[in-house]
């Protein structure tokens, strides 16, 4: 076999590959084989039929069509193996020549990765902001404690921020019940927002048997963001008393004994979470800096694919929040063509970095075991909310473990990254990454360890800058 590459482009290759006729003597034994026992001639017993016969009653080509199509997949692996190619996506393929007992030649145009230098990632230098835990902070965690306690009280009294109400909804249009747009008996927090615009407003003031009328807009269902009238009555009232913050609501609320045990643990447990969050930035931070030193060509298609797939993600966890995207681009102060190009930025740098990290992880001849990818596993189903074992047969069937080997080794080739990096806070001092376990504590500096492979290195980033692109079963 002889192959040719021509470059259309640094993301697009052309492969000229040349096939002689005796390396596709196997595929035609294959065919004339498979062909034997789909016939019936006259004479011979099924699957006795010789090639001759075949190529009268079936005719040559039909055994040639199938012969190419079983050896040309084999030899355009064996041509990108050849040329050093990594293919991104599914190949265009077209036989271009064929000569009976000579030769086969076919092309394959496809999209690959980028040819670059990995820019020198040792010594990075990045910033993120302090750690700092408020004492509103302690505040809010510890009210948020109180509530889980409280207990709610009957009050013959008109509703205020922050009582909870029992109310019957009904939404109408013209006149007519909107369907599905009928709620009775639901508890609601009056001042909590989210429900239905208007809500809140006209909730402050009725008292039980109230009813009152107000317009609104649809956030769901058939007539999202078509306007309704929407009828509210308060059947009930009731005030939340919380309990005191002492040493018996301790003692109720957790294993501490004392109420300042108790606060003390909560701002223990907030500096542990800034901290994981922190190191998040850090990685982010660390990350965009290298991304800073290169440019790399992208493929235009596998943007493109991206973007679709995250804009419609965008689209589907709207809907399940009961949002439009007029709304949510109002809440976030962006026009469409803002949230476009913010999209698209994103998106480039997530395709950026993975062609990035790929190759950093393999200069850094990283490896995995079987742990790590059963762990990766339990953790990816975790975070989607699926069964582990449903998750990893659907990765299996689907062929996604590729993708799940590559989540890992990109996760790997960024602690390298991060660990080699200098990052700072605001405030000047050194954030302490290499050490920081997922609790967010800070563990003792663990001996050298030789090998990749027993290399302890963070999960994958989960920003959305870095994010895996969507998977297609």
């Amino acid at each position: 076999m002889k192959s040719a590459v021509e470059n259309l482009s640094p993301t697009r290759a052309k492969l000229t590959v040349e096939v002689p006729f005796e390396e596709l003597k196997p595929s035609l034994d294959a065919a004339y084989k498979k062909i034997a026992q789909q016939i019936n001639v006259p004479g011979f017993r099924r699957g006795k039929v010789p090639p001759a016969v075949i190529d009268r009653q079936v005719g040559r080509g039909v055994v040639l069509d199938e012969a190419i199509n079983q050896v040309v997949p084999d030899k355009y692996i064996e041509a990108l193996q050849e040329n050093s190619l990594e293919p991104l996506a599914q190949p265009a393929i077209e036989v271009t020549r064929l000569e009976d007992n000579d030769v086969i030649e076919f092309t394959a145009e496809v999209d690959v990765k980028p040819d670059f230098e990995v820019p020198d990632y040792e010594g990075l230098e990045a910033e993120v902001e302090d750690v700092e835990v408020t004492d509103s902070d302690v505040e809010e965690q510890v009210q948020a404690l109180r509530e889980r306690f409280g207990t709610l009280v009957d009050v013959d009294r008109a509703a205020a921020d922050g009582d909870f109400v029992t109310i019957d909804l009904t939404a109408a249009q013209q006149g007519e019940a909107v369907e599905g747009g009928e709620v009775s008996g639901m508890s609601y927090k009056v001042g909590r927002g989210g429900m239905i615009d208007g809500l809140d407003e006209a909730l402050v003031g009725m008292s039980a048997g109230d009813q009152k009328t107000f317009s609104s807009e649809l956030v769901g269902g058939d007539l999202v963001g078509q306007d309704v009238e929407v009828t509210v009555e308060v059947t009930a009232v009731q005030q939340q008393e919380l309990p005191e913050v002492d040493d018996e609501f301790a003692q109720m609320a957790s294993e501490f004994d004392t109420a300042d045990e108790l606060v003390e643990d909560v701002r223990e447990r907030l500096g542990r979470g800034k901290r994981l969050e922190q190191a998040a930035s850090a990685r982010d931070a660390v990350l965009e800096v290298l991304l800073e030193k290169v440019s790399i060509p992208l493929p235009e298609a596998m943007v493109t694919d991206e973007l679709n797939a995250r804009r419609q993600n965008v689209e589907q966890q709207l809907v399940y929040a009961g949002l439009t995207m007029e709304k949510y681009l109002e809440d976030e102060g962006q026009t469409q063509e803002e949230f476009e190009a913010d999209l698209e930025r994103r998106v480039r740098d997530a395709v950026t970095a993975q062609f990035i990290l790929d190759k950093i992880a393999k200069k850094e001849e990283f490896g995995i075991d079987q742990a790590e990818l059963s762990e990766h596993i339990v953790r990816r189903a975790q975070q989607s909310g699926q069964d582990p074992q449903e998750f990893a047969n659907h990765m299996f069937e689907h062929n996604h473990v590729p993708e799940l080997v590559q989540e890992i080794l990109r996760g790997k080739a960024l602690a390298t990254i991060v660990e080699s990096a200098t990052v700072k806070d605001a405030s000047g001092n050194v954030v302490e990454l290499k050490n920081l376990r997922p609790d967010g504590t800070v563990g003792e500096p663990e001996a050298e360890v030789s090998g990749a492979e027993t290399t302890d290195a963070p999960d994958a980033p989960e920003t959305t800058d870095v994010e895996e692109p969507a998977e297609q079963a």
